[in-house]
């Protein structure tokens, strides 16, 4: 299937069972989204934490209670079926990974969906960056630091970023670049010496897969939307469902509808 398929094409074929797996790269273009769904007992301490963490919890849209459409976000889309994998966690736990959660759905369901960096990828590529998780075909690298989120009722932890390394003049045009796209992470929060935010080996990363650092490249790291996992780890709400990260909700939103010109 071609990367260049449209969002309601590609989230048909994941809800048929036709496409699994990492998103990245795919429907160029458009928002990809990072989803946490909760309890509506636990909709308003997480969202409050959202707008008390926005770079890590860029909110882009949240649904109605019990509602599993979007329909600000894409035509015919349904939480429920349309991501490539999702996990489930009870009690903080992680005790599932699926590709559907039509059988967990229930009507005091409360879906968000948070800005992902995928967005700001395409925004560096169109300004002949390379991006080396995608130059390499790997899910980006992301990392467990030591750096807080602001509490909100029962939400509070630790901030994951992901990494891309460049060189330092494209580590600074990236920086220009992505401070246009505050909905989907903005500007990087660090670059260089990995061990000032807590990340002991660069080169094994916390989730998704290493990339190559080549010689006179620093990494640079960004703010990132699987957050609120670390989060709902310690919150330990009865019920939560996430994307798996790096399968992400695709919408109908264009990335040019979230520039800051």
């Amino acid at each position: 299937m071609s990367p260049d398929v449209l969002p309601l094409e590609l989230r048909h074929r994941i809800r048929r069972g036709e496409f699994s797996g990492n998103t990245s790269g795919y429907c160029p273009g458009f928002v990809q989204g990072n989803v946490v769904i909760l309890p509506s007992d636990w909709a308003t301490d997480f969202l409050q934490f959202c707008e008390f963490n926005p770079k890590p919890c860029p909110l882009i849209g949240v649904a109605e209670i019990g509602d599993p459409t979007l329909p600000l976000l894409g035509t015919d889309l349904d939480i429920r079926t349309d991501l490539s994998s999702y996990r489930i966690f009870q009690d903080g736990l992680m005790v599932d990974e699926v590709s559907d959660i039509s059988g967990q759905w229930r009507n005091d369901l409360v879906t968000f969906v948070l800005g992902c960096s995928f967005s700001f990828e395409e925004a560096l590529l169109a300004e002949g960056l390379e991006v080396r998780n995608l130059t390499e075909g790997v899910n980006v690298p992301m990392y467990r630091t030591n750096i807080d989120c602001r509490p909100a009722g029962r939400f509070n932890g630790k901030m994951v970023v992901s990494m891309r390394p460049f060189l330092e003049a494209d580590a600074l045009r990236a920086t220009q670049i992505c401070t246009h796209f505050p909905s989907v992470h903005g500007a990087p929060i660090h670059k260089g010496d990995p061990s000032l935010i807590g990340i002991g080996d660069i080169h094994r990363p916390d989730f998704g897969e290493p990339v190559t650092i080549k010689p006179n490249e620093q990494p640079v790291f960004w703010a990132c939307g699987v957050t609120p996992q670390v989060a709902l780890e310690q919150a330990r709400p009865p019920l939560c469902i996430t994307h798996s990260p790096g399968c992400m909700l695709i919408t109908d939103v264009k990335n040019s509808q979230l520039a800051i010109l």
